[in-house]
């Protein structure tokens, strides 16, 4: 399960979720990728759980890039306590995703693998997403 190894900071406030991601919105290391269509906290187990369905699917044939890093702690209280007496604890971390951010990358692999897997993967996560590859930012940064 992904987490920071030491943080600065053991509870931080919730935030917002609005505009798109500035960062991480182009493949940057493999051929494919799955881009998010929303925003959503997605918790290390969903990440785990979306890289364990892509590894199965492909089985060991190319190489898989996470780009996304559950750093934010989300607290939580013990069931049927009062309200009051301070912030829970720490229980999960989760990732900020932004509408454009690409989730995996994927190389090493025919393209309808790729989709098939991206596709098995996107069912384990709480976003829309879209499969996306090298192509498809070639094609944009021509026309700019």
């Amino acid at each position: 399960m992904l987490m920071p190894k030491r943080v600065k900071h053991r509870k931080v406030q919730r935030g917002r979720m609005k505009g798109k991601a500035t960062r991480g919105n182009f493949l940057a290391y493999g051929d494919y990728g799955i881009q998010a269509l929303s925003c959503a906290w997605i918790t290390s187990n969903q990440i785990e759980s979306a890289r364990i369905a892509i590894n199965r699917y492909i089985k060991r044939g190319g190489k898989l890039w996470i780009k996304i890093f559950p750093d934010k702690p989300v607290t939580e209280k013990p069931a049927e306590t009062r309200m009051g007496s301070g912030k829970g604890s720490p229980e999960y971390w989760v990732a900020v995703v932004k509408p454009g951010r690409v989730l995996f990358e994927l190389s090493g692999v025919p393209e309808e693998t790729a989709r098939e897997a991206m596709r098995l993967a996107s069912h384990k996560l709480p976003v829309k997403t879209k499969f996306v590859s090298k192509r498809d930012f070639e094609e944009m940064g021509g026309e700019e």
